[in-house]
C-alpha cells in the first residue's frame, strides 16, 4: 500500500514512528507537510498538490494534524477523501473532537459520563453559572487550549469570579467544569483504535500540579483498566467518529468520566509506558479496513 502521512515534521516521534512501521510492513510511506499541500477542488479531477508535484496513488491517509491548524490540515484532508482515499480518522470526525463544547454536547447526548459542565457568555450570568456546576472548588478551561495551557484550577468561588471576568473581557470562549477531587490529580488515557482500548496508562500530576499532561511534567506508569473504564474509552471514540483516538478518563465517585477525546493522540508516552508497539497496530488496522471510497462518518453532528 502507498500511505501519506500528513505530519509537519518528520521527525516527531509519533510520525516517525508510523514511518517506521509501514516500511517494517512493507507499504511506501510519504510525509507530507500538511500546510505545504495545496488543492485543486474541482468536480471531475479534484487534485493535491505538493511542492511542485501531483500527489496520486495514495490508498490511505493517516492524519497527524496539530490543533493550530486544525482548519487546514481538515480540508487537505477533506480532499483526499474526495479522491477516494481512506482516512484512518474522518476530516469531519477530527473537526468534530476539536470542538471541546460540541464534543461534550454529543457526548451528553449520548450518555457518557462527563464532569458536570457550564458554558455561559454574559457576565451577569457568572454567580449563577458557579452555582450550577457545585461551587469552588473549579476548573475553568479555555475552549482552545491544549495540552493544559488555558486550565485554571480556582480554590473558591472569589477567585473563579474574577478568572472568569478576566477571560470573558478578553472575549475568550471558556467553560466551568466541577473539579473531581477524588481523582488525585491523575488521569488515564486510553489510546483507542478501531472497537478497542488496545493501551492505557495512568498520568499522575507533579506534586503542587493539578493538571496530569506529560508536557507539564507530569508521569506516566501502567495501570490495569475496569470493563467500564474500557467501555467508556470505546464508546466516546464511536460518537466522536474516530477510528484513532485517545480517551482522557477521570475516575469519580460516580463512575469514569471523560475529559477529551484526542483525534491525534502522541505515541511517545503510551508506547513507552506499555512497551507496546501502537504504531504498528495503526499500521494494520489501516491494512485490514483501507477501501477505496469509504469513509464511515460514524458520529453525527
Amino acid at each position: 500500500m502507498k500511505i501519506a502521512v500528513l505530519s509537519r515534521n518528520r521527525n516527531l516521534y509519533s510520525t516517525r514512528r508510523l514511518v517506521e512501521a509501514g516500511l517494517a510492513r512493507g507499504h511506501e510511506m510519504q510525509v507530507i507537510d500538511t500546510l505545504r499541500a495545496y488543492m485543486n477542488i474541482t468536480s471531475h479531477k479534484p487534485s493535491i498538490h505538493y511542492k511542485g508535484q501531483e500527489l496520486t496513488g495514495f490508498d490511505a491517509v493517516i492524519p497527524r494534524i496539530g490543533a493550530s491548524i486544525t482548519f487546514y490540515g481538515a480540508a487537505v484532508l477533506r480532499q483526499f477523501e474526495m479522491m477516494g482515499v481512506f482516512p484512518l480518522n474522518e476530516s469531519v470526525a477530527i473537526s468534530r473532537s476539536r470542538d471541546k463544547l460540541r464534543s461534550l454536547q454529543l457526548l451528553a447526548r449520548k450518555g457518557v459520563g462527563l464532569p458536570v459542565t457550564g458554558f455561559a457568555h454574559s457576565p451577569d450570568d457568572i454567580p449563577d453559572l458557579i452555582s450550577m456546576v457545585g461551587g469552588a472548588p473549579l476548573v475553568i478551561k479555555l475552549l482552545e487550549g491544549t495540552q493544559g495551557i488555558g486550565v485554571v484550577l480556582c480554590e473558591t468561588e472569589q477567585a473563579a469570579e474574577s478568572v472568569l471576568e478576566a477571560f470573558m473581557g478578553l472575549k475568550a470562549n471558556i467553560m466551568v467544569q466541577e473539579y473531581i477531587k477524588e481523582a488525585g490529580g491523575a488521569d488515564i488515557r486510553c489510546f483507542v483504535v478501531g472497537d478497542k482500548v488496545i493501551a492505557a496508562m495512568k498520568r499522575q500530576a507533579k506534586a503542587g500540579e493539578f493538571r496530569s499532561n506529560l508536557h507539564r511534567g507530569g508521569s506516566a506508569s501502567l495501570i490495569k483498566i475496569t470493563p467500564e473504564e474500557r467501555m467508556t474509552a470505546v464508546r466516546a471514540a464511536k460518537v466522536m467518529g474516530l477510528s484513532v483516538a485517545g480517551v482522557d478518563i477521570l475516575r469519580s465517585n460516580h463512575g469514569p468520566v471523560v475529559m477529551e477525546v484526542n483525534s491525534s493522540p502522541g505515541l511517545e508516552g503510551i508506547e513507552t509506558t506499555t512497551g507496546k508497539d501502537i504504531a504498528g497496530l495503526i499500521i494494520q488496522y489501516i491494512e485490514k479496513n483501507a477501501r477505496p471510497n469509504q469513509t464511515r462518518t460514524r458520529g453525527k453532528g
